[in-house]
């Protein structure tokens, strides 16, 4: 049970009731409900694992103790005696929010006001000493489902025309997506920097859209917005729907925000994908025209692999290295930058570059250099425009063993949705929320995820005080049992005779 004095807490912070209650049309009689205790029962509805009714939201109110009742204006004095907020009154004022924050013309999008509101709401429930803990964010999106039926075939009638048609993967072997009707829920989870501590798995931004639009730049602009709210952008870690997408939807802007990109290719995406002035272009960087090809067509390490598959498969990616063109400049106002051949660089042999044939010969060496040298091998060094390598250039090279490390720190996403799934808690299938529209929707899934980081952050403060007292007796800090054995190989064993 997460207390209502850290609820209100969040809310306070945020500084969103009085913002938005400034956007709200004035009555000819106050109203009863205000807009800082509606926040404040909606969070209380996913703090106890409620669905999202506004029918749960006056019961979580009026469940509340007397005094806080009067507090909170849950209880009112009128003419005739105190007055007990009704569910009308409750309707009526979550209606004005909506209305509020919502388009006047509904395209599937938040609007500006409802993605800023929901931004300082989250950002409120970080506490002070986790906002610089780490840049670093974890990005992944999911379906959501609508309560609406969707519309008959050939129609666009329905409860909720704002939603729209999507697919998403499933564990079932019968088929590898299936449709929904609903929405796309994206989110940023915090992860720990790189060779860095472990750091509170808090989601810092989300967003919802219709499934009519694309989730990718849906969720960029609210990514590239948070270095203007002085929260800077480390190294963004996504999944191949996200890289696969066109550069100015995704990996320009980010990278124009500050952002460093550890991500996974799309299969079309990997090995060789053409040259620039003579150099191949392969896995988001510039490699020796003579580069043998199995070197930069190997992909990312099985999951299952050993670690003698493990141990090849770093080598054959650090000897793919040693044939990359080395960056020599940053990146410069255009965007541009320099490189210069592996061989002027001392990592290769070249007969094209004299000075590189004195290196010692555990170097490799190009036996057969090219017949007509282009600008890569004639030139010292390389321009390099933004463009070439705008889709799959990233923090390091892939699929490395760096890459590898880093990368894996984007499973804090699929932990951030597994948490906002969990039917021990909130489970967000269909039916959850009951109210049609994007702006409804969005409010109480922002506040889910308030409830959320408060358990998150009850789990992390009771892991390090029960650290401590393992310290305090000199033991070691407990660590989870990992499975000794894979289930594909408890599965494949044989059974007992």
């Amino acid at each position: 049970m997460i207390p209502l004095a850290v609820l209100e807490q969040v809310i306070d912070t945020s500084g969103v009731a009085p913002r938005i209650e400034g956007m709200l049309p004035i009555g000819v009689r106050a109203r009863q409900l205000s807009i800082r205790t509606l926040l404040a029962g909606i969070c209380l509805t996913q703090a106890d694992g409620r669905p999202a009714h506004l029918t749960r939201v006056h019961r979580a109110l009026t469940a509340l103790p007397e005094d806080e009742q009067r507090r909170l204006g849950v209880t009112a004095d009128w003419k005739n005696g105190p007055h007990l907020l009704t569910y009308r009154q409750t309707e009526y004022t979550f209606a004005l929010v909506a209305d509020a924050l919502g388009k006047d013309e509904p395209d599937g999008l938040p609007s500006p006001e409802l993605q800023a509101v929901c931004d300082q709401l989250l950002e409120a429930s970080v506490p002070g000493r986790f906002k610089d803990a780490s840049a670093s964010l974890a990005v992944d999106w999911t379906g959501l489902e609508s309560f609406s039926r969707p519309p008959p075939r050939g129609t666009s009638d329905c409860a909720d025309p704002e939603a729209s048609w999507g697919h998403r993967k499933n564990n079932l072997l019968r088929s590898e997506n299936e449709l929904f009707y609903g929405w796309y829920f994206s989110a940023g989870t915090m992860a720990r920097e790189e060779n860095g501590p472990a750091v509170p798995e808090l989601a810092r931004r989300a967003t919802v859209s219709s499934c009519r639009h694309d989730p990718v730049p849906a969720f960029a602009p609210v990514l590239t917005a948070m270095p203007e709210h002085g929260i800077p952008l480390g190294d963004v870690l996504a999944d191949s729907g996200y890289s696969h997408r066109v550069p100015q939807h995704w990996a320009a802007p980010l990278r124009a925000a500050g952002a460093q990109l550890v991500q996974d290719l799309h299969p079309h995406d990997r090995g060789p994908r053409g040259t620039h002035d003579g150099a191949t272009i392969s896995n988001g960087n510039l490699y020796c025209p003579k580069t043998p090809r199995p070197l930069l067509e190997p992909g990312p390490l099985a999951p299952g692999a050993t670690r003698e598959q493990a141990a090849a498969h770093d080598a054959e990616t650090a000897e793919a290295a040693r044939c990359k063109l080395g960056r020599l400049t940053a990146d410069d106002a255009d965007g541009c930058h320099r490189v210069q051949c592996p061989a002027a660089m001392g990592k290769i042999r070249c007969p094209l570059r004299p000075a590189s044939m004195r290196l010692d010969r555990d170097r490799p060496e190009i036996l057969q250099p090219p017949e007509h040298p282009q600008a890569c091998c004639a030139q010292q060094t390389l321009t390099v425009p933004p463009d070439v390598l705008a889709k799959t250039a990233q923090k390091h090279d892939y699929p490395s063993a760096a890459w590898r490390r880093s990368y894996a720190r984007r499973t804090s996403a699929e932990r951030g949705f597994a948490t906002a799934k969990d039917p021990a808690s909130n489970d967000i299938a269909r039916g959850w929320c009951r109210l049609m529209g994007l702006t409804p929707l969005m409010l109480f899934v922002t506040t889910l995820l308030i409830a959320r980081n408060q358990r998150i952050l009850a789990a992390w403060n009771t892991r390090q005080e029960e650290n401590a007292r393992r310290a305090a007796r000199g033991l070691p800090p407990k660590t989870r049992r990992r499975r000794r054995k894979t289930l594909t190989a408890l599965a494949a064993a044989p059974g007992p005779p």
